[in-house]
C-alpha cells in the first residue's frame, strides 16, 4: 500500500517509471536513472534530464503518460490532483502516491517508494540525508513567517514539510497553528506579527533581493533556495548546512 493506504499492484520488476513530482523525479534519477522514462515540465533536477515531458503536476498529459507504458507512476497527495490519479488508475496504471509533511515522513516514504514501488535497493544518498539531519535542533529558537506567493500573499501554514524543515533548524513558523495549510494573509497582518525572520524561498514564487524584502521594512529577511527548503530527495543531503548558513 502507498502512503495513502491505497493498494498498488507493482510488478516484480520495474523498468519504466513516470514521475509527476520534481522531488520524486530527482530521487529516481539519482537511484535508478535508467528506469525513468517520463517527468513533468517542472522537473528541473538533475540538470539535463532527458526524458519525455508530460506537462505539469496539476495538469499532466494523461494520454502521454499512458503511451509511455509505465510500470508505475509516482505522485504526491499534495502536488497532484485526485482526479488525475484516479483517471490513471482507471486506465489500468499502477499509481504510487506519497504523502510527506515532515522530515521523518520523507525518510520513511522515500525508502518505501524506492524499495516497494521502484523495486530497487535503498540508496546511499538517503542514508547520507538522514545523517545530515541527525544533529539536534538549536536550543535558541526564532519565529518566522514563510511567504510562498504574493498577489495575493500566501504563507506556509499548518502541517507543511517546509515548516517542519525550519523547525529542525530552530525556526518556528508563526502560522503553524492556522486552520489552512497555505492561507492567504494580508501583507499588513504579516508585518504586524513582527516575526524574528521572514523566510523568502525562490519557489514557487521567485522571491529575490529586489522582489520581496522591501515589503517587510525593519524585519530581517532570509533569501533561501526553494528546492532546499521544500524538496524531499537528494537535496536533503546538502539542505541543512546551506539553509543554516542562509538563515543566518
Amino acid at each position: 500500500m502507498d502512503d495513502t493506504g491505497a493498494p498498488v499492484a507493482i510488478p516484480d520488476t520495474v523498468r519504466r517509471i513516470v514521475s509527476l513530482v520534481p522531488s520524486l523525479t530527482e530521487s529516481v534519477a539519482a537511484t535508478v536513472p535508467e528506469a525513468l522514462v517520463g517527468a513533468t515540465d517542472w522537473c528541473s533536477h538533475p540538470a539535463g534530464l532527458d526524458v519525455a515531458r508530460v506537462r505539469g503536476t496539476k495538469n499532466p498529459d494523461l494520454e502521454a503518460i499512458k503511451q509511455l507504458r509505465p510500470d508505475v507512476v509516482l505522485a504526491n497527495a499534495e502536488e497532484n490532483r485526485v482526479a488525475d490519479i484516479e483517471a490513471l488508475r482507471e486506465a489500468g496504471l499502477a499509481v504510487w502516491v506519497t504523502k510527506i509533511e515532515t522530515l521523518e515522513d520523507a525518510f520513511d516514504s522515500l525508502d518505501r517508494m524506492l524499495r516497494e514501488a521502484c523495486r530497487t535497493g535503498r540508496p546511499a544518498w538517503l542514508d547520507a540525508a538522514e545523517e545530515a539531519w541527525r544533529a539536534p535542533a538549536p536550543v535558541h529558537r526564532r519565529t518566522a513567517i514563510i511567504p510562498i506567493w504574493r498577489r495575493p500573499w500566501m504563507v506556509a501554514g499548518r502541517d507543511t514539510f517546509t515548516g517542519d524543515v525550519l523547525r529542525h533548524l530552530g525556526v518556528d513558523n508563526l502560522y503553524a497553528g492556522h486552520a489552512e495549510r497555505y492561507p492567504k494573509i494580508p501583507l499588513p497582518e504579516l508585518v504586524e506579527r513582527r516575526p524574528g525572520l521572514v523566510v523568502l524561498p525562490d519557489e514557487p514564487y521567485a522571491f529575490s533581493g529586489t522582489d520581496g524584502p522591501e515589503c517587510f521594512p525593519g524585519l530581517p529577511c532570509a533569501l533561501v533556495s526553494g528546492r532546499l527548503l521544500t524538496w524531499y530527495g537528494p537535496s536533503l543531503v546538502e539542505a541543512p548546512a546551506v539553509l543554516r548558513r542562509d538563515l543566518g
